[in-house]
This record gives structure tokens, C-alpha cells and sequence, in this order.
């Protein structure tokens, strides 16, 4: 049930007392970055109780021990401010939540079992999609591989031109009733399109207009689904149902291509995998419809007003411990759909593979996936060091997987790239999330999911043109050497923007910051 800021929740519930910390002003400074209000001194929402205020009936030496409680706290809030000041430039600095055991333990959340139940049966499905689709733009366009990029350029277009007021709209409106309008149009286009093949009318336009339609849906549904994790688990569980649902996908991208492969050969086409995955749509429907409304920690809506996005946008560009995880992803994420995408060139082009060996070179990518996934669940708080070394680490063994002589070394050099790939893309998500006060939170994931998807409109057809010129070889090893290349940019502009909003906090001119 809708409650304010200051901390008014759905009483009983979980989040409310998750929660309670995080209501942090969006104008705060280091007091937001702890999960306390900027307006109060560290330690006065602790629960401490030993020290009253000044003026507080009680006598002097009562006022005396007030007083130096008082100092205390300050001296403390001054400390932790500068310690903040000093993490900001790695991105690192986060509200940091308290520890819980076990791997699964969101999934103690009535809300979130379902949630995550109906996820796994909607995301199999989504795999079992995408690679009925690449198949179907390969058949009808002689294996072009222009086309395929074509393809999912268009399916990640409209993230890129309207991402942002999907976040915005996020903030708005009810997190859930987004979700189950959006879920319930994309089931409808899987079905359209799975009766299109079906029928032998499936032309390759309808395909592109089909990825454009679910990429216009997507701009709502994915920051809508990214920031209402937190309305099911609270902050102290948040990183752990982040890399459940990265599990649960990855699971999902397992499963789902390599049923889709023994599926298209028994089948002797592509059309059934569509009308199984618009089937599948009625797994997340009906989690989304039994939720316990009451037990949802749903933030205030945000009031309609001028200036929302460049609000958003400002809010980001102020805060490196933002900055640094969302420019990692926008240079790791520009290649990562066309590496994707390679793995069906690869598969077929190079190795000469055929539908179900595609589907197992997928599914070695997921496996890696979803072991990151899993390891990334036993964590309390992600790192600096996980962000930049798993990008790394990706770019590393995209050229690896590019040279590879043999099939079987292909498919091994999927899971350690599946690993790196999938610890940057939690690591960062919770770090974004963690550091976003409640009100703000749409539309930073908004900004998010831009830059995690945005890129695939330029890196997919750029390396599907390199792999028609040079081979599939060649466009996977020139994305990982530009995804190197793009860690060492994010890190420096990170550095660059740190130094000058310390400038700005100490009431230096930025030009003379060092």
C-alpha cells in the first residue's frame, strides 16, 4: 500500500523494516550514501538512547552527557563523510546492508517466491523465442548476418530513444499493473507471430517489426521489473534476489535454447516455439495476480512535474558511486548482444553446427551464467574490484572464444566468458540500486537499463558488418578488444567527474579540483 517517504509502509510487512533506513532525501549527501536521512546527524536513527538533547528536563550533568553524545555523532558523521568522499571516485561508496545467511534466502518472501516462480516458466519460454527467432531471420535472408543484427538493433532501439520515460513512468504508477499490461502485450505479439510462421506467412519485415514492438514494451517492463525487486525483498535482500533473478535467467537461457533446438527439429520449423513461449507468459501473469498487495512496500508515487528526466540525469551525474557501475555497463553491455548474436554465426558459420548444436553453444554460455549468478548470491555487497575485474576478465575471453581452433574449446571458453559477464551485470545492478533513494529509483534504473541495452543498436550491427567483411572470427575478436578499451574509459571519466563534484562538496572551483 502506498506510504511516504519518511518511512509510512505497509504495516507488518517485511520492507517496512528493510526499508525504514533507506528513505534518504534525494538532495542528501553522505548521510544518503549510509541508507540514513541527510538531515540527521550518524547514529541519531541507531536506536541510540543513552544521550538527550539539549534542553531536555533531566538536570545539567544530563545536558553535559547530551551535549558530548552530540559531538561524538558529529565527529563520526564527519569521518564517515570523508571516508565516502574517498570511495566515490572507485564507485564503491553504497548504504551497506546487514548480513543474512543462505544463498535463497529471498525466497522466503511470500511475493518473491511467486515473482521468481513465474519468471523461471516466462524466461524459458523468452529463450526458447529468441532462438527460434535468429534462426527464422537466418532462414528467411539466406544467413545473413547483417540481417540478424538488423534485428536486434530493432529489438533494442526503442530502449534507446525512449528508455528513460519508461523510468519515469516507473516512478509514476504502480510497479505491478506495468507489469501485468506489459507482460500480457508481449504474450500477444509471441502469439501473432508464432501463427505467422505457422501459417507460412512469416516474412522477414514482420520479424523486424515484431523485435521493435517488444523492444517499445521493454522500455516500461524492464526498469518497471528492475526496481520493483525491492517493493518484494527490502534493501537488506536486495542484492540476493538481483542475482537470484540473474540465476533464475540464466537458468532460463540453459534450458531454454536447447529445448528449443530438439524442439525445432522435431517439429520441423520455428512457428511452435512461438506459441509455446506466448503460452509461457501466463506463468509470470499469475504471480503477478497473487501477490499480497499488503505486504508490498510501495514507495509514494511521484506527482507528474516539468524537468522529471533531467532530474534523473543530474541525480546520477552527482553521485560517481552511481556513475562508475552505470559506465561500466554501457561500454561492457555495447557488445554484449552482438556476442550473443555470435554465437549463432559462430555455431553455424564457423563450425558448421547445426539447430541443436546452436542450441548447446547457448546453453554453455548460460551455464557459466548461471554459476556467476549463484556465486554472486552468497555475497552481502558487491566491489570495485568485481565490477572492473569481471569486465575485464569478459573482453578477455571474448577474444579467447574467437580463437578457438575446435568446436569443444568453443563451447569451454563459453563458461568462464558466461561467468565474467554475468558478475559484472549483478554486481553493478545492486550497486546502482543499493545507492538510489526510493523516490529516484525508476528513473535511475531507467538510465540503467539505457545504457545496459542501449548500446546493442550500435554494437550489433557494427560487428555483424565487421564478421560479413572478416568472418564471425574477426567480429568477436574486435568486441572484446573494444570492451577492454571501454573499462579503462569508464574508469577514467568516473575519476574525472569524481574529482570535480569533491570540488563542488568543498566549495572549490572545479577547473582548480586535483
Amino acid at each position: 500500500m502506498p506510504g511516504g517517504e519518511a518511512g509510512t509502509r505497509s504495516q507488518g510487512s517485511q520492507g517496512e523494516r528493510d526499508d525504514a533506513p533507506g528513505q534518504e532525501s534525494g538532495a542528501s549527501s553522505a548521510g544518503e550514501l549510509s541508507g540514513k536521512s541527510g538531515a540527521s546527524p550518524a547514529g541519531e536513527s541507531s536506536g541510540e538512547t543513552g544521550a538527550n538533547p539539549a534542553g531536555e528536563p533531566g538536570g545539567s550533568p544530563r545536558k553535559k552527557i547530551g551535549l558530548r553524545a552530540r559531538m561524538r555523532r558529529r565527529r563520526a558523521a564527519r569521518a564517515a563523510a570523508a571516508s565516502e568522499l574517498q570511495a566515490t571516485e572507485s564507485g564503491t561508496a553504497q548504504p551497506v546492508p546487514e548480513t543474512r545467511g543462505g544463498m535463497f534466502r529471498s525466497l522466503r518472501v511470500y511475493n518473491y517466491r511467486l515473482f521468481a516462480a513465474g519468471g523461471v516458466v516466462s524466461n524459458v519460454g523468452s529463450w526458447m523465442q529468441r532462438t527460434a527467432q535468429d534462426l527464422l531471420v537466418l532462414d528467411l535472408t539466406n544467413g545473413s548476418a547483417f540481417a540478424l543484427g538488423v534485428t536486434v538493433m530493432l529489438q533494442f532501439l526503442p530502449l534507446l530513444l525512449f528508455g528513460l520515460w519508461g523510468g519515469m513512468l516507473a516512478d509514476r504508477y504502480s510497479k505491478r499493473l506495468l507489469l501485468i499490461v506489459a507482460q500480457s502485450f508481449m504474450g500477444l505479439l509471441a502469439l501473432t507471430m508464432g501463427v505467422l510462421v505457422v501459417t507460412g506467412s512469416a516474412q522477414v519485415w514482420q520479424v523486424f517489426a515484431m523485435a521493435f514492438l517488444l523492444g517499445l514494451i521493454a522500455c516500461v517492463e524492464v526498469p518497471t521489473r528492475q526496481s520493483f525487486v525491492v517493493e518484494m525483498v527490502g534493501r537488506k535482500d536486495l542484492s540476493n534476489a538481483i542475482a537470484l533473478n540473474a540465476s533464475s535467467f540464466n537458468l532460463a537461457r540453459v534450458v531454454g535454447p536447447a529445448v528449443a533446438g530438439v524442439l525445432i527439429y522435431a517439429f520441423g520449423g520455428t512457428g511452435p516455439i512461438f506459441l509455446i513461449n506466448a503460452l509461457s507468459f501466463a506463468g509470470v501473469l499469475a504471480g503477478l495476480l497473487l501477490m499480497r498487495t499488503s505486504e508490498l512496500t510501495t514507495p509514494e508515487p511521484v506527482p507528474r512535474a516539468k524537468g522529471q528526466l533531467r532530474e534523473g540525469l543530474r541525480y546520477v551525474m552527482a553521485r560517481p558511486e552511481l556513475l562508475m557501475p552505470i559506465l561500466l555497463v554501457a561500454f561492457v553491455s555495447l557488445f554484449t548482444q552482438s556476442f550473443s548474436m555470435s554465437i549463432a554465426l559462430m555455431a553455424r558459420e564457423v563450425f558448421g553446427a547445426g539447430a541443436a548444436s546452436f542450441g548447446l553453444a547457448s546453453s554453455m554460455f548460460a551455464v557459466g551464467a548461471l554459476a556467476g549468478a549463484l556465486m554472486a548470491a552468497r555475497r552481502v555487497r558487491p566491489s570495485r574490484r568485481l565490477l572492473v575485474g569481471g569486465a575485464v576478465a569478459f573482453g578477455l575471453f571474448q577474444i579467447a572464444s574467437g580463437l578457438a581452433p575446435w568446436y569443444p574449446l568453443y563451447l569451454l571458453s563459453l563458461v568462464p566468458a558466461g561467468i565474467a559477464l554475468i558478475s559484472v551485470n549483478t554486481a553493478a545492478n545492486a550497486s546502482v540500486q543499493l545507492a538510489t533513494s526510493p523516490e529516484m529509483r525508476g528513473r535511475v534504473m531507467g538510465i540503467y537499463v539505457l545504457v545496459f541495452t542501449g548500446g546493442a543498436p550500435i554494437g550489433a550491427p557494427l560487428l555483424g558488418w565487421i564478421s560479413e567483411l572478416g568472418g564471425p572470427r574477426a567480429g568477436v575478436m574486435v568486441g572484446g578488444a573494444l570492451t577492454l578499451i571501454g573499462c579503462g574509459v569508464a574508469i577514467m571519466l568516473t575519476r574525472v567527474i569524481g574529482r570535480r563534484s569533491r570540488a563542488a562538496v568543498r566549495g572549490i572551483p572545479a577547473a582548480t579540483g586535483a
